[in-house]
């Protein structure tokens, strides 16, 4: 079991990366949303120049908001400063999208931009349409190393859907989702290898697999409706909660997608939205205030301990390791923790020292 860390991009946090090399974590997945954050390549680049060891990726590259080549000279360039460490985390756009009132790109679209960035990073010649016009693209100077092609940057896809999954299996390095339970990697996994099948590729054996949640360890004595457990998971359970209202919305609000553990607290959630100041075709901005970065005040009555259990990994230390174990065995090779900035650092302490020795 590897574990990591969701980074909020800021243009400083490179520092959190270095901090998580020195406690053992193996992997930084650096987030891309242009309206929320700063510039998530420019924020690796200053991680990947004061680390030796970390894995630093995106967390993830958004397809709709950069066209496949220069996802794929992104990535490159930061594999020249930390070459072999790098790797690429790539996916429609649900929160990056969504901020600027946009749809994530559709499936198709996404599969085709992954064969592109793919083959590129294979040092390939490859097929490429842009604006109706079709041809041959590839890198070229790659003997004066602007970029590094020579160490394979792996491409790991952020997929929950049919399609998506089956493309991650026919052209991807590994697939990532949200979630820590179990039951979730079963049933996707099996689409993700009908998908290789399909493509003529049998899913390599190192085929990484990453569950994305948040942790909070709890001292003896503590309950779910205690401050410090809602400070360190509400951000978590509220990035949830957006990402559910958004479906429900766009199905034209069929109540069957609604989460159990949210069903209690949505038609408060639903008033809580109505009262937003802006108008309803402008309101993506206030619903998706604070994502992953802090819990606005006026939502900590939605963190709800049912919430806190279906999302994230609480519990005492031998709680939470019997959890990983669980998850371990469904096939999942990864945690990866996205705690809120201003408890990142007591987060990730605690789980490296009384989480992770027990898989070290």
């Amino acid at each position: 079991m590897e574990f990591g860390l969701g980074v909020s991009t800021h243009i400083g946090n490179w520092e959190i990366i270095r901090y998580l090399e020195e406690l053992g974590y193996d992997r930084a997945w650096v987030g891309d949303s242009q309206m929320i954050w700063s510039d998530c390549y420019a924020t690796m680049a200053l991680a990947a120049h004061h680390t030796k060891r970390i894995k630093i990726g995106t967390g993830v590259a958004i397809a709709g908001t950069r066209i496949a080549p220069v996802t794929a000279h992104s990535i490159a360039s930061i594999n020249q400063i930390a070459p072999g460490r790098v790797f690429l985390g790539l996916g429609t756009g649900h929160t990056a999208m969504r901020v600027m009132g946009q749809d994530p790109i559709k499936t198709s679209e996404f599969r085709e931009y992954l064969r592109v960035v793919r083959a590129l990073l294979d040092g390939k010649a490859v097929d490429y349409t842009y604006r109706g016009k079709t041809r041959e693209i590839q890198f070229i100077h790659r003997g004066r190393y602007f970029i590094n092609l020579d160490n394979h940057i792996p491409i790991y896809v952020a997929a929950n859907g049919p399609k998506a999954l089956e493309a991650t299996g026919a052209l991807a390095d590994g697939w990532m989702t949200v979630g820590g339970k179990p039951e979730v990697a079963g049933p996707k996994l099996e689409l993700i290898r009908r998908g290789a099948e399909r493509a003529g590729r049998s899913l390599p054996a190192d085929f990484h697999t990453a569950f994305i949640t948040t942790s909070c360890v709890l001292r003896p004595g503590e309950k779910l409706t205690d401050r410090r457990v809602i400070d360190e998971t509400g951000s978590w359970v509220m990035c949830e909660l957006h990402f559910f209202y958004e479906l429900w919305k766009e199905s034209g609000e069929k109540d069957e997608l609604i989460p159990p553990y949210f069903a209690n607290v949505w038609s408060d959630y639903l008033e809580h939205v109505n009262r937003f100041s802006l108008p309803e075709n402008a309101r993506f901005r206030q619903i998706h205030d604070g994502h992953l970065v802090y819990l606005q005040p006026a939502e900590r009555g939605f963190v709800t301990p049912d919430a806190i259990r279906a999302g994230c990994l609480v519990g005492t230390p031998e709680e939470i390791i019997a959890q990983l174990r669980a998850v371990e065995k469904a096939g999942v090779r990864e945690i990866t923790l996205w705690p809120p900035m201003d408890h990142e650092r007591k987060v990730i302490r605690d789980f490296a020292e009384l989480v992770m020795p027990a898989f070290r």
